[in-house]
């Protein structure tokens, strides 16, 4: 099933229905920076410039309801996935149904926030739309030439800037079922021409290279065989790079051109959620949280750490920790690079600042709320994007400096339920320790979407404006005079 929908009249800032439960706070500057904006950049795919520092100047650090939320947009049905933009379009992708029947991409202008084209299609396989499983989480990745896009119910498709179909394939009916505990959430990576596909299922998982021209495989490999909602990250290796994924247990290393495994380090836990964060030089920084149901899972700070990948002499690879965290770790959102810091934050909130080289801390504090989205640097400060939509922005360096505290909307108080005991509890909201009972009463813990109000999933930057997605709802941030 196909459809396209054209709408040429601009979304104008406007405030949310009470029916769903919450108001949009309109935002006002206490301050912003004042540099001359160095280039423009597009956010190409998932957790792309993730530490964009002099590239975006003139966003705005603070924001009140007031004064510099440019747009809001409603999307079609609900997503996790975070926005991508090429060329002052914005394409953000969602499901719709109570089986999820509905796959929708949207893009809309980034400047008036008016929608430009909805593209929507019969889902591959269907699954209930509940908390507690994936909801169009996998991030497109765009170029030049088009949107590409891959859903949890197997959908796999090309779309051009204008919003015509170029290619589509149905993973179902090529390799099977996808059944995974919550559903397959990794977003695609690309390089050049090539677009790469996780598809880590309970059976026979497998990890795809296409050719995007024509949506053909150039190799198919086995996957990791083990529980990841992860993405693939490409790390720079010498004058290449390696496909890195991350799933309980294990990191390894592919070669992109041929599907290769190069190098696995294992003896990991926890590290289910977090995606390995490129930190230069062959090294890339892991994330890992505390496990629901190990028997290690109070180790997961020693699971969080700097991974170095290095040739030996006879012309193979090998990658090992280069330091371990002592007390930090990570929940939903992945680590962050920043110069010679390390940033974690945990299923809590506390944000740990550790020295890149050594792993030695420098600061721990508590930030507003948890983080689900992973944070990234604008001119030296960096932006934490709280669950609820709080933006904690402190000072980069050695030592904690809040700089400002937004709230992005004002939750309504959530619909009071009868409280359940822990045998009446499905499998993964039963606690594994009072810890993580403790975590998840802070709203750090549970399923991706679950929890009373909306949720902030991602955050990217683009053209001196900061995008914010939540399940139903785009948010455009920047200086008033733009």
């Amino acid at each position: 099933m196909r459809k396209l929908n054209h709408c040429n009249r601009p979304q104008k800032a406007i405030t949310l229905p009470w029916g769903l439960g919450v108001s949009v706070v309109w935002l006002t500057l206490i301050s912003f920076v004042t540099t001359p904006s160095v280039m423009s950049k597009d956010w190409t795919r998932f957790q792309d410039s993730a530490s964009a520092e002099g590239s975006l100047s003139s966003v705005p650090l603070s924001w009140s309801p007031q004064k510099h939320i440019l747009w809001t947009a409603a999307i079609t049905g609900y997503g996790q996935s975070s926005p991508v933009t090429w060329g002052g379009k914005v394409f953000i992708t969602s499901i719709s149904g109570p089986k999820k029947e509905q796959c929708h991409i949207a893009a809309y202008d980034l400047k008036s926030g008016a929608r430009l084209w909805q593209h929507d299609l019969e889902a591959a396989s269907q699954a209930e739309n509940t908390n507690y499983v994936s909801r169009a989480a996998p991030t497109p990745v765009v170029d030049a030439s088009g949107v590409y896009c891959f859903f949890e119910g197997g959908n796999l498709l090309a779309i051009s800037h204008g919003g015509e179909l170029l290619w589509q394939r149905d993973l179902i009916k090529e390799y099977g079922e996808i059944n995974s505990r919550h559903g397959i959430s990794a977003s695609l990576e690309h390089l050049d021409q090539r677009l790469f596909v996780w598809v880590e299922r309970q059976d026979e998982p497998y990890i795809l290279a296409i050719e995007k021209p024509t949506g053909k495989n150039l190799w198919k490999v086995p996957g990791i065989g083990s529980t990841s909602w992860a993405s693939p990250r490409l790390v720079p290796v010498l004058s290449g790079h390696h496909l890195v994924l991350s799933a309980v247990g294990s990191v390894t290393g592919l070669d992109p051109q041929t599907g290769t495994r190069l190098w696995r380090v294992e003896g990991i836990t926890g590290n289910s959620s977090p995606t390995p964060a490129p930190a230069g030089d062959g090294r890339f920084l892991i994330g890992a949280t505390v496990g629901r149901g190990e028997a290690d899972s109070g180790k997961a700070s020693a699971s969080n750490g700097l991974v170095a990948i290095k040739r030996l002499d006879d012309g193979t690879f090998n990658a090992d920790f280069v330091w371990r965290a002592k007390r930090a770790t990570c929940s939903f959102g992945s680590p962050l690079v920043h110069r010679d810091q390390a940033y974690f934050v945990n299923a809590t909130g506390v944000v740990f600042c550790l020295d890149l080289a050594t792993g030695e801390e420098k600061f721990s504090s508590r930030l507003a709320e948890s983080t689900w989205a992973t944070p990234f640097v604008i001119n030296d400060r960096i932006c934490f994007f709280g669950k609820s939509g709080t933006v904690s922005v402190i000072a980069t360096g050695p030592e904690f400096d809040k700089v400002a505290e937004n709230q992005t909307w004002e939750a309504a108080p959530p619909a009071a339920e009868p409280e359940r005991s822990t045998a009446e509890r499905p499998p993964e909201e039963k606690p594994a320790n009072p810890l993580a009972a403790g975590e998840r009463r802070g709203g750090g813990r549970g399923a991706p979407g679950a929890g009373g109000g909306p949720v902030l999933y991602a955050a990217v930057l683009t053209n001196d404006r900061l995008l914010i997605r939540r399940g139903d709802r785009l948010y455009c941030i920047g200086s008033d005079a733009q």
